[in-house]
């Protein structure tokens, strides 16, 4: 049945959107990501990634990105085109910038950026609560651990390297988890509104699922959507505050369904001249950023 609200209808059909994206014709896909680009140079094609494709295959996985790179190269070149080629990954659920080599030497160059940090990355999520303060660094190492629940899972975590001691309150250096990786995000509130933010993020470190954890567990203020840090030690939907619901004309019910707030806005690459390269949010991001009336005036 289709829901009456307009909300919900809007999020049952992301999500029907994403699961069709997987399904379609190869050839489809690549359209899509061609009609998505953004930029493009000799070296460099830079598409607008959308929600819910996986860049890499696995298990269940009909459609990724790195699959269609080969069509995609053709579709905007010509049938002799080399195929293009992965330089980083984003998560399946985060939209926005994604840059593509047209050589082997290329994506190696990028690659090497990225790892020696050299590239800056900004991205922008909604998230629920405000920061405090409202901008600032969280540096936290994070770790993969098992979550012991009725379903066991894997999720990554902080690993401090500091605790509070009971006896005294004050702060104490604890022996370093062998297996935690450092992990550095920058934060900035852009606009607070409806008990959510607009946050302005740049990872310093590239850790799986930094920005979802330091926002979650380091700030407390999980990103909009993520029903996967939202909670510790169990799998549930997002719990959001009544005044979201009512702004976003959802239940909470249906919490379920709301897509994930992450977007790499914008990409600085130092290649030969530094390229700046930025990335519209996606509708249903403008659209919540509407509903929740948080304002970006900036940029």
């Amino acid at each position: 049945q289709i829901p009456k609200d307009p909300a919900q209808r809007r999020v049952r059909e992301l999500a029907a959107l994403s699961k069709r994206l997987q399904q379609v014709h190869p050839n489809v896909l690549a359209k899509v990501l061609k009609q998505g680009t953004v930029y493009r140079n000799e070296e460099i094609v830079v598409i607008n990634k959308p929600y819910g494709i996986p860049v890499h295959g696995g298990p269940g996985v009909k459609n990724c990105i790195a699959d269609v790179l080969p069509i995609l190269a053709k579709m905007l070149e010509n049938m002799k085109a080399e195929p293009l080629h992965l330089c980083h990954r984003l998560d399946k659920e985060t939209t926005g910038v994604m840059v593509l080599a047209r050589s082997k030497e290329v994506a190696e160059r990028i690659r090497l950026l990225f790892k020696t940090r050299q590239v800056e990355k900004i991205y922008w999520a909604i998230s629920l609560g405000d920061p405090d303060p409202a901008e600032g660094i969280v540096e936290i190492p994070i770790v993969e651990k098992e979550v012991q629940s009725h379903q066991s899972h894997y999720k990554m975590t902080l690993a401090p390297n500091y605790r509070l001691s009971p006896e005294d309150g004050k702060v104490v250096k604890i022996r370093k988890n062998r297996n935690a990786e450092s992990a550095v995000t920058r934060y900035r509130l852009l606009a607070s509104s409806s008990a959510c933010s607009l946050l302005e993020l740049q990872p310093i470190t590239g850790v799986k699922h930094q920005i979802r954890v330091h926002l979650a567990y380091g700030l407390g203020c999980p990103i909009l959507g993520d029903h996967k840090y939202s909670h510790w030690s169990k799998l549930a939907p997002q719990k959001l505050p009544e005044i979201t619901l009512k702004r976003l004309k959802l239940e909470q019910s249906k919490a379920r369904h709301l897509p994930l707030h992450l977007h790499a806005h914008r990409l600085s690459l130092p290649l030969g001249e530094r390229i700046d390269l930025v990335c519209k949010p996606p509708l249903f991001f403008q659209k919540t950023l509407k509903q929740l009336e948080l304002d970006v005036t900036k940029d």
